[in-house]
């Protein structure tokens, strides 16, 4: 199994996408390996289909660069704070073992995505506990930084990264879900049927003017970010 610098996890396929898409594609193209990982199939989405939403998901990977992305098949609207869903992700960690983790922020109108996070800080915890049992052989591994992105709603990030030069690829990314984001005729109206990714795209130019930049991607972080003297200046 490959290794990866970046492990961004979501509850549903087009999470990632729209909390981070710019920053994916960004790392990228600096060279960097970034996988996703999706913990259900979001089978009770109210448009599409899981075979659909897997083809949209691959889509989105080929824009963003993304050369592996994980399910773990877990129930849509059935994430809690459980032993086998940690288990779930302390396997795939210690499996993949990245030095940074993404979840989404945990203030959020929909359950799934604070649930996801959840699961995602306890997992992040037992896999670097040696003696913690998964249902693998694999070695402990300590994740270095774990991030949380926002998915729904604006809230004041702790950091912000540059997506100015990447905007274009989130918002061809977050197109390639269109049984999501443009369902047609056939489609239920949703919150995400109602010009969400124009939403999305205005939320990252109000964030990214607050640093004085085109278009930017808010963070939290639950530990102090640790700066070197040149990068302050």
């Amino acid at each position: 199994m490959d290794y990866f610098d970046v492990l961004a996890f979501g509850a549903h396929p087009d999470d990632v996408e729209i909390g981070m898409a710019g920053t994916i594609a960004k790392l990228t193209k600096l060279g960097y390996k970034v996988a996703i990982c999706d913990l259900t199939e979001a089978e009770l989405s109210s448009n599409g289909d899981t075979t659909t939403r897997r083809k949209e998901a691959e889509k989105a990977d080929e824009v963003l660069g993304v050369k592996k992305r994980f399910n773990l098949s877990l129930p849509d609207r059935g994430l809690y704070l459980h032993e086998g869903a940690i288990k779930e992700v302390v396997q795939l960690i210690r499996m993949t073992k990245p030095s940074i983790v993404f979840s989404p922020y945990e203030i959020d109108r929909h359950p799934d995505h604070g649930n996801c996070t959840k699961i995602i800080e306890e997992a992040v915890f037992s896999a670097g506990i040696r003696k913690y049992s998964s249902s693998s052989n694999y070695e402990a591994h300590k994740v270095k930084n774990v991030f949380q992105y926002m998915i729904n709603g604006f809230h004041k990030p702790d950091f912000i990264v540059d997506i100015s030069e990447t905007i274009n690829d989130k918002q061809l990314a977050l197109e390639a879900y269109e049984s999501q984001f443009t369902p047609g005729e056939s489609g239920v109206v949703t919150p995400l049927t109602n010009d969400y990714v124009n939403s999305v795209i205005a939320r990252e130019k109000m964030i990214g003017k607050e640093v004085g930049i085109s278009y930017g991607e808010g963070f939290m972080s639950k530990k102090p970010l640790l700066l070197n003297a040149d990068w302050l200046l």
